[in-house]
């Protein structure tokens, strides 16, 4: 028997490649766009980086969430019980990206290193992350190398953009 719904009214399946570079990408811009405003007003103790780590893991769950829904809602077709759940789960890789930087965070909050200019470290670590998820994603749609450390340099560039802006802004 042939399926009645069409293949173009189908949702459209997210590659996991797609979404790892578009929630890496946008996890990691997320993560440096917090640690500037968080450090903003120069609260630098260890009680204020644990809150940091914290508003941060709150605010990727949250945008992850979001994010889903919109593709949820966005794409009008007639859904099964469960894809709501599939479209929110798809988000995983935005919430991943930034808990290196949430650990960073949490660790200056715990004592494990000085918690007085980690905003530093935390924007050299997404800047990194930006470069590889460029990278690693460019070499996958087998690019040469010259282009995929050229797309690295460019998707660092976002992170690069908020840390120059941050610096103008305070």
């Amino acid at each position: 028997m042939a399926d009645p719904t069409p293949a173009a009214a189908r949702p459209r399946a997210h590659d996991t490649r797609e979404a790892v570079l578009f929630g890496g990408v946008y996890g990691a811009v997320l993560a440096c766009s917090m640690v500037a405003a968080l450090t903003q007003y120069g609260h630098t103790s260890a009680a204020s980086r644990s809150y940091d780590a914290v508003w941060l893991l709150v605010t990727a769950c949250a945008s992850a969430l979001a994010h889903g829904y919109a593709h949820h809602i966005a794409e009008r077709v007639p859904y099964r019980r469960w894809d709501l759940l599939h479209s929110l789960a798809e988000e995983w890789p935005l919430v991943v990206a930034v808990l290196p930087t949430v650990l960073l965070l949490a660790g200056a909050g715990w004592g494990w290193w000085p918690a007085k200019g980690v905003e530093y470290p935390a924007f050299y670590l997404n800047i990194a992350i930006l470069f590889g998820l460029g990278l690693v994603t460019a070499r996958w749609s087998r690019r040469s190398w010259f282009a995929a450390v050229f797309i690295g340099m460019v998707d660092a560039l976002l992170g690069v953009i908020v840390v120059v802006a941050n610096a103008f802004i305070k």
